[in-house]
C-alpha cells in the first residue's frame, strides 16, 4: 500500500491500524528548536479521543455523538525530540491501542458492509485487515492529529490561528455564528440552540440504530499574503487533498464555495479598500511587494489565483454520515452472494465533534508546509 505520506518538505507518513498494536507518525522536516512535548500532542489528540469531548479549560463534556470505546491515545514520542525542543531529525510518534474488541466483526467477515472500503480494498489488494476496517478506520487519524500538534506549535510562533467547528450536524443548520460558545457544548456548534436541537436528533438515531452528517467550516487567521502556486500546487489544492484525505469528508468549499455558481462577478468580487477605510477583513500585505489592505467581504476564502491573499482562509467540509449503522442492510459477500448483514460493535452517531481535531490537524499541517516551501524556495 502506497500513499501513506503528505508533504514536501513538512511531511508525515502515518501508520498502523484500528485493532492492531498501535497508530504512528514520522514527521520529517520539522525546524529545530521547536518547543513540544508530550503533554502538547496529548492536548490535542484528547479532543479527538474516543469516549470524551473536551470543553472548555478541558473539561469532559457528555456527549451523545460518540462512540463508547475508550481509549486513552496516550502518545509516546520516540524520536526528534531533546530537553523539550525538536532537534530537526525525524520525530517518531507512537499510540498504542489498549481496547480493541476485534471478536465484534468475526460474524461478518467475509461480508462487504455498506459505505466501508471493504469492497474497494479487496478489489485493490486482494486481501484486507476486517478488524474495524484496518487502515480505513477512522482511528487512523489520530496519528495525524499528533502530527498536527507539532504543525500548530510551528504556526504558533508566526502568528498564524486555526479554529474549526459545526456549523451543521443531523440536518439541522446552526443559525448564528458564535465563535465563544463552541467549547461550551459537546457538538462544537456555533449556536447553543442548535446545539440542544443536535444533540436530541443524534440521540433520537442512536434510538433507531441510525447515524447523521455535517458540516464542519474551518478558518485560518494570521496567514501571510503569498503561500501556494499558481499552477498545480495552489493553496486551496492543497488543502483540498489534505481534508479530502480523511475519510469521513465528502466534499469541500472555500469561501462562498457552491453559491458562486448563482452570483454574479459584482456579487461575487471581494474589492481592495485602502488602509484608511472602514472595513471588516485586514491583511498585512508583503513588505516591498505588496501593500497591506482591506476587505469588506471575503467570497474568494481567502486564496486568489491558489495563492494566500493575506485574508482569513475560510473553507467548509461535507462530512458523510458514520457508515457504521445498526439496522439490518442488504448486502453481498466476497463469494458475491446476496447477504444482509447487521453490524455489531462501538461506532460514533456523528462524527462531527470529533473530526474537528482532524480537520485542523491536517490544515496544520498543510498550512505549516506551505510555510516552509516560502520560506526556503522563495
Amino acid at each position: 500500500m502506497s500513499g501513506n505520506s503528505f508533504g514536501k518538505i513538512f511531511t508525515i507518513t502515518t501508520f498502523g491500524e484500528s485493532h492492531g498494536g498501535g497508530l504512528g507518525v514520522v514527521v520529517d522536516g520539522c525546524p529545530a528548536n521547536i518547543e513540544i512535548s508530550e503533554e502538547d500532542i496529548q492536548n490535542e489528540l484528547d479532543k479527538r479521543k474516543p469516549g470524551v469531548i473536551l470543553g472548555e479549560n478541558g473539561r469532559e463534556l457528555s456527549s451523545k455523538a460518540v462512540t463508547n470505546r475508550k481509549e486513552p491515545d496516550k502518545v509516546e514520542i520516540l524520536s526528534g525530540v531533546f530537553d523539550g525542543k525538536t532537534t530537526g531529525t525525524s520525530i517518531g510518534l507512537l499510540i498504542r491501542n489498549t481496547n480493541q474488541n476485534s471478536g465484534d466483526y468475526s460474524d461478518i467477515k467475509n461480508l462487504y458492509r455498506p459505505g466501508h472500503g471493504d469492497y474497494t480494498y479487496d478489489a485493490k489488494y486482494g486481501f484486507r485487515d476486517y478488524r474495524g476496517g484496518g487502515r480505513a478506520s477512522g482511528r487512523e487519524t489520530a496519528a495525524r492529529v499528533a502530527a498536527g500538534a507539532i504543525a500548530k506549535k510551528i504556526l504558533q510562533k508566526e502568528g498564524i490561528k486555526i479554529i474549526a467547528w459545526t456549523k451543521s450536524a443531523c440536518g439541522i443548520d446552526c443559525r448564528n455564528e458564535d465563535l465563544s460558545v463552541i467549547n461550551k457544548n459537546p457538538v462544537k456548534a456555533c449556536d447553543l440552540d442548535a446545539a440542544e436541537k443536535i444533540e436530541a436528533r443524534i440521540e433520537e438515531l442512536r434510538k433507531e440504530g441510525n447515524s447523521g452528517g455535517g458540516l464542519i467550516k474551518c478558518r485560518i487567521t494570521g496567514l501571510p499574503a503569498g503561500l501556494g502556486e499558481p499552477v498545480f500546487c495552489k493553496a486551496d489544492a492543497l488543502l483540498s487533498q489534505a481534508v479530502m484525505s480523511i475519510g469521513a469528508v465528502k466534499g469541500i468549499e472555500f469561501g462562498a464555495g457552491f453559491k458562486s455558481a448563482y452570483m454574479t462577478g459584482k456579487e461575487w468580487n471581494d474589492p481592495f479598500y485602502s488602509e484608511e477605510e472602514d472595513a471588516i477583513y485586514t491583511n498585512k500585505g508583503k513588505s516591498g511587494m505588496a501593500p497591506s489592505c482591506k476587505e469588506k467581504t471575503n467570497n474568494a476564502g481567502g486564496i486568489l489565483a491558489g495563492i494566500t491573499d493575506g485574508f482569513p482562509v475560510e473553507f467548509t467540509a461535507a462530512i458523510k454520515p458514520v457508515p457504521s449503522i445498526y439496522t439490518t442492510q442488504s448486502t453481498v459477500d466476497n463469494s458475491g452472494n446476496s447477504r444482509e448483514i447487521t453490524i455489531k460493535g462501538r461506532h460514533d452517531v456523528c462524527l462531527c465533534p470529533r473530526i474537528i481535531p482532524v480537520i485542523e490537524a491536517m490544515t496544520a499541517i498543510t498550512i505549516a508546509d506551505l510555510w516552509l516551501q516560502n520560506k526556503i524556495l522563495n
